[in-house]
């Protein structure tokens, strides 16, 4: 059975196939090749059946109408309006209206939209009949009846303080106090209208997990305003997702408020030595190597920057590829870091490399022993049990010695150098040059010709002694 026939045989209205498809063809000659059959096929039953979808995920914008039932979670103010080549006003008012499925933003007109600034209020359920469409935040919904279910229940909840564990999709109002894990540059974008928009991303922490924060217009230069550490409080935000995950939005109606109270974040790692290909994970523990930033071009001519670091906790260590801004981030041998959605890759010589790239968060406390007292920083907790001890499980006295020399403690003072060239010369010893030095290296590492290397260890008269290659 093919998927109009399938389409067809859900159908409760009495049309029968031959007057489906006719309508269903000229549904596809309407939307000018904007839609093939199955969605056209779509779109006529939506429309046979009398508009009734049922969750909001399933309201599209070529719907000729809608029906649906939804929780209110914020009510927008009464504007009014000049129409065109009319002296009378007009008035609007907005809501945004959700199930479990999702949210969607419903415009009330003229008297209707005085009716419910008056009426309506956060919470209520309502039957609501409309025309779907494209609005200036995305899908929205004119309204052309609404009607409280009291009778109804809509399992959203509204409103109120939250934590970053207990966000859903749809929630409005929503008020969340955490700290500043993370912030991103601000980007800019064309809207239809031909304004140009502004967004930049936080990511916030508390005690139950953490949260990616977007920021509108006049909103995106909190990105810059604020550091990591910071405690802060989200007012009126709202939950959007994007990708599969859960983000809390700020609008022109929000707010982002610094807070004098410290805010908790214990990041959930991962065990670096129980890491996976193609995970996406949390890992955490100290830097014990970080090499210099390196520049390359894009195939789209543009340029980007990298910088590879080591990270280690109780369980083994990894490399981490620093992408783009991240890149920049001043944090050196012995600092506790927090890497947040890193994808496990194939790295150099067949070992497991961890990418941070744009949706990842890093996260870096200055100092290698955070306070343990009630006034620590959130961001100080995840250091507890990350840090490996001589004799501690799973790393033996030599393996530890190993460490504080990566790290630059050893008892002579002579501090471990790192150096990044490319291979003229594999074998023993293999030579590298950065175009500045030729490096004579002592190493028992795989390398090829050609390839760009970064060795860290120490120098032995001419020659360089690597304890570690990249």
């Amino acid at each position: 059975m093919g998927a109009i026939e399938e389409i067809y045989a859900e159908l409760d209205a009495d049309v029968s196939e031959e007057e489906f498809r006719e309508a269903v063809e000229a549904k596809v000659e309407q939307m000018g090749g904007l839609a093939d059959e199955e969605t056209a096929a779509m779109l006529i039953k939506h429309d046979l059946d009398g508009g009734e979808v049922e969750t909001i995920a399933d309201i599209e914008p070529g719907l000729e109408e809608a029906k649906f039932l939804g929780k209110v979670t914020s009510v927008g103010d009464l504007r009014t309006f000049e129409r065109d080549g009319e002296d009378d006003e007009g008035r609007v008012l907005n809501l945004d209206v959700a199930d479990e499925s999702g949210s969607v933003r419903v415009a009330l007109w003229d008297d209707d939209a005085v009716a419910a600034d008056d009426e309506l209020a956060v919470g209520d359920v309502l039957r609501v009949k409309g025309r779907p469409k494209e609005g200036y935040n995305g899908l929205e919904v004119s309204a052309d009846r609404v009607e409280v279910d009291e009778e109804a229940d809509v399992d959203v909840d509204v409103g109120g303080e939250v934590t970053a564990d207990s966000l859903s999709m749809g929630q409005s109002d929503v008020n969340l106090r955490g700290v500043v894990l993370d912030t991103d540059s601000i980007r800019t974008f064309d809207r239809d209208d031909g304004s140009e928009g502004r967004v930049s991303n936080l990511t916030l922490g508390d005690e139950t997990g953490r949260v990616r924060v977007t920021l509108w217009d006049e909103q995106a230069d909190l990105a810059e305003e604020l550091e990591a550490g910071q405690s802060v409080e989200v007012v009126d935000g709202y939950v959007r997702e994007r990708d599969g995950s859960l983000e809390l939005h700020v609008g022109d109606r929000g707010a982002v408020d610094e807070l004098e109270e410290t805010v908790e974040f214990v990041p959930d790692a991962t065990d670096i030595d129980s890491l996976e290909l193609d995970q996406t994970v949390d890992i955490a523990g100290v830097v014990r190597s970080a090499d210099p930033k390196r520049t390359f071009d894009r195939d789209d001519g543009s340029e980007g920057q990298v910088r590879n670091i080591r990270v280690q906790d109780q369980t083994g260590d990894i490399r981490v590829a620093l992408w783009g801004d991240k890149a920049d981030k001043d944090l050196g041998p012995g600092d506790e870091v927090f890497c947040a959605d890193v994808e496990i890759q194939d790295g150099w010589q067949d070992d497991l490399e961890a990418s941070a790239g744009w949706r990842s968060t890093v996260t870096v406390v200055d100092g290698a022993e955070p306070d343990r007292d009630d006034d620590a920083t959130g961001l100080d907790q995840f250091a507890d049990g990350s840090k490996p001890e001589s004799g501690s499980d799973g790393v033996d006295d030599e393996e530890s010695a190993d460490a504080a020399a990566a790290d630059g403690a050893d008892a002579a003072g002579d501090d471990p150098e790192t150096f990044t060239g490319t291979v003229v010369q594999p074998g023993d010893p293999v030579i590298l040059d950065s175009g500045d030095e030729t490096l004579h290296v002592e190493t028992d590492a795989d390398v090829h010709l050609g390839q760009e290397v970064t060795v860290r260890g120490r120098r032995d008269g001419e020659r360089f002694v690597a304890e570690e290659v990249f």
